[in-house]
């Protein structure tokens, strides 16, 4: 499988400023540095994507693919992003079949801001199918908010951002392989689905549904890919394609040894389109800082996907599919209903 060449374009995440605290002193601020990143899709304008610009080319990758405008990653040749004019522009290599009918119908949803969809939300819907004997244990599940609080972060120094992770917990632990932060939530979210869908291509299906068994590790031919000009065996005038995004407790073979073992994390709240999104990308347990809406908890049931919420320290609500969630009394121990449960 041929995988489209990105650029590297990333851009500062925060910028400083000058502000006036309660004691009326000036002082020295950060802030995220929101920018405008207008995509074009064989120079036809698509959308424009508020972002921090982190990961710029995985963002619009991700974009297309949740958006349900790309089924393979193989149907795009690059993804070129230029901040000097804002602008990413995507070239695919038989075009977008009827891209006009697709984006016609805009939903507006719940997003930071005000954010939409093409086409209608809830399709295909039924047609995701998660794996059968994906859970996560109590203490796996405390593992994740830990290092998710112990992490530096723009939201630390600068505030104003969202967060999205994606975790394993094939080795017994949950082991971070990506974290994203952005001004929403959706654009976090995004990223991480495009750079799952260029780490496991060939383990991911054109169309929506179950990720393999056989698992998400990306196979040792395929490494490669990441080597930039000057590598070894490698053509130094070849453009260099984005390497892979830092992340903790990855090994070779990453992002993980079976797509099962995916938990995605969000410090947003788990509507009917994160939920979508999460099941589209094959992970089985979505964990989340925030609540969840009517729809996202009726989404959720229906694809099989267990969604966690309200998940701090070593509190949490499960709100579906508790089945994939297995309880450890004894994490517990001292609590007044552990206590009275005896």
């Amino acid at each position: 499988m041929t995988l489209p060449y990105l650029t590297q374009a990333q851009a500062p995440l925060t910028s400083e400023i000058e502000a006036v605290n309660e004691f009326g002193e000036l002082q020295k601020v950060s802030i995220p540095a929101e920018r405008a990143l207008t995509v074009y899709v064989d120079k036809r304008e698509l959308v424009t994507l508020m972002t921090l610009g982190a990961n710029p080319e995985l963002l619009v990758l991700g974009y297309l693919r949740n958006q349900r405008l790309v089924r393979d990653v193989a149907d795009i040749e690059s993804i070129t992003v230029d901040w000097d004019v804002g602008a990413a522009a995507v070239k695919t290599r038989h075009g977008i079949e009827n891209i006009e009918e697709k984006t016609a119908h805009r939903v507006v949803t719940t997003g930071c801001g005000q954010g939409s969809v093409f086409g209608g939300l809830m399709d295909e819907v039924d047609q995701i199918e998660l794996p059968a004997g994906a859970c996560i244990t109590q203490s796996q599940l405390y593992g994740l908010v830990n290092t998710i609080r112990l992490k530096e972060t723009t939201y630390k120094s600068a505030g104003s951002v969202h967060a999205c992770a994606l975790f394993s917990t094939a080795s017994g632990e949950s082991d971070m392989l990506l974290f994203v932060e952005d001004v929403g939530r959706h654009n976090a979210i995004d990223t991480i689905a495009g750079w799952m869908w260029m780490c496991m291509a060939p383990t991911l299906p054109a169309s929506r549904g179950s990720l393999p068994p056989g698992g998400a590790a990306a196979p040792a031919a395929r490494q490669s890919r990441f080597r930039g000009p000057g590598s070894p065996g490698e053509d130094a005038s070849a453009p260099a394609l984005l390497p892979l995004p830092p992340g903790e407790g990855r090994g070779e073979g990453s992002p993980a040894s079976d797509t099962q073992n995916l938990v995605f994390y969000t410090t947003g709240r788990l509507t009917s389109e994160m939920v979508i999104k999460s099941a589209q990308m094959g992970v089985p347990v979505v964990v989340s800082r925030s609540g969840i809406t009517q729809m996202g908890h009726q989404v959720a049931q229906s694809v099989g996907l267990c969604a966690i919420g309200r998940a701090t320290h070593k509190r949490f609500l499960c709100y579906t599919h508790a089945g994939r969630l297995r309880l450890e009394p004894g994490l517990l121990a001292g609590h007044p209903a552990s206590a009275g449960a005896g």
